[in-house]
């Protein structure tokens, strides 16, 4: 009984002490937006745009260690793979590696991953919604064809300027702690 006492109070101490390690949880400017489809914009929003946008809401469970460390990590690996915020400064050649790895990923139920799923319900996409996706993602690959030679490349119709997110951002952060609430 003794030994299961230490154990506990050793296990509160090192919680406590955890928290005395910083974590970064930032959100860099919106440097230009994808555009897609409504419905797709819609879905994205709902499932992809904490761990692949620069507008993430970091809720009250993200200042908590050791859940920070891996709320942190995963965003920023997120952001690696993959920003929205960005979608200007993506290449040709990653456009195409999208237009196999959105579908293949959304497709098989491997994005968003459980953990976000389990801790953010109402973020796991709809039978409709992961369609969407998975078309609208195998469409990244006709957007990244370049054009014949001595012909210039269209203007990328799958970038939006970042003015007015914002106010999106704001709007989506009302929505997520009125959803934590409610639970």
């Amino acid at each position: 009984m003794k030994k299961l006492r230490i154990a506990v109070v050793a296990a509160f101490v090192a919680l406590v002490l955890a928290q005395a390690v910083p974590v970064e949880r930032t959100n860099p400017p919106v440097e230009s937006l994808v555009q897609a489809p409504p419905a797709v914009m819609a879905a994205l929003k709902k499932g992809c745009w904490d761990c692949h946008s620069n507008e993430t809401v970091w809720g009250w469970h993200t200042k908590i260690a050791p859940i920070s460390w891996l709320v942190a990590h995963d965003v920023n690996e997120g952001r690696e793979e993959l920003n929205f915020s960005r979608w200007g400064a993506i290449d040709a050649k990653r456009l195409q590696e999208l237009a196999k790895k959105v579908p293949e990923e959304v497709g098989d139920g491997d994005m968003p991953p459980f953990l976000y799923v389990l801790a953010h319900p109402s973020a796991k996409p709809t039978d409709a919604e992961r369609a969407a996706i998975v078309a609208w993602g195998r469409s990244l690959g006709a957007t990244a064809a370049e054009p014949p030679a001595g012909t210039e490349r269209a203007p990328d119709s799958a970038v939006q300027p970042a003015s007015g997110s914002h106010a999106g951002h704001e709007a989506r952060e009302r929505e997520h702690e009125d959803g934590e609430r409610r639970r």
